[in-house]
């Protein structure tokens, strides 16, 4: 029988019979992580990092596709419930939790030792003032842990020669994030933009970077349209779920 703390849930992962146990008071995971888990291609045999896991969940949708992960958070209470839940789901041989920051990489991981890694961190930048007026669940979306420099700056460090990077983050801030990629060698190669609606502007982009791969042929795929006029799930919305 599965124990609940006080404030704590258990959702239905749709995905290999996996459940996820969730605390009210943290932050969830969101549609995100979701989309997120389902863009990469990764190769059977791979090592896989997960910068920033949270509760565990993208670990939870992707082990049936790699080899071995290891799933890094900062936060305490985070990181206890992530190994609830790879416990949970009987992957305790699969994936492994660290806790810890993964802005001091240098000190928890070797260097290029792993072939892909995969982030959906914190989005917004703190403005000045502005951090004394965020608190709660609102501040795991603002960069109070990690920036963009610093998550992709991480990833390059662990990540091999020709190793995969996946991240989804901002449309608004596309060229910051090509920028930081390219300054640590690491190249754009799959790009997907992400709409509300079809006619909105994009609010959201996923995106593959290889490392030490050559300026160029960056493949743009069809926008991913969350929501139809009525809003409804679009069918792909629903697939990417039910996969």
């Amino acid at each position: 029988m599965i124990q609940l703390g006080e404030g704590e849930r258990l959702d239905d992962l749709m995905r290999s019979g996996r459940v996820i146990i969730q605390s009210q008071s943290e932050f969830c995971f969101s549609m995100d992580s979701v989309l997120i888990a389902h863009f990469p291609k990764f190769k059977k045999n791979a090592r896989v990092i997960d910068l920033g896991t949270g509760t565990g969940v993208i670990p939870l949708l992707i082990a049936d596709e790699v080899k071995e992960i290891c799933a890094v958070e900062l936060n305490p209470r985070a990181a206890e419930l992530a190994r609830r839940n790879v416990e949970l789901n009987n992957l305790t041989e699969k994936i492994f939790v660290v806790e810890g920051d993964y802005r001091k990489h240098r000190e928890i991981f070797k260097a290029e030792s792993f072939d892909a890694a995969i982030a959906n961190p914190p989005y917004t930048p703190i403005t000045n003032g502005e951090a004394n007026k965020i608190s709660g669940i609102a501040r795991a979306r603002h960069e109070f842990t990690a920036t963009l420099e610093d998550v992709v700056t991480a990833a390059r460090f662990v990540l091999k020669f020709h190793g995969a990077f996946y991240m989804i983050h901002l449309a608004s801030r596309l060229c910051e994030i090509i920028d930081a990629l390219h300054r640590h060698q690491m190249e754009m190669k799959r790009l997907r933009i992400i709409q509300p609606k079809a006619g909105r502007d994009a609010n959201l982009i996923m995106l593959e970077a290889i490392v030490g791969a050559n300026v160029g042929n960056l493949k743009i795929l069809p926008p991913l349209i969350v929501h139809n006029d009525d809003g409804s799930y679009t069918d792909e919305i629903y697939k990417i779920y039910n996969e």
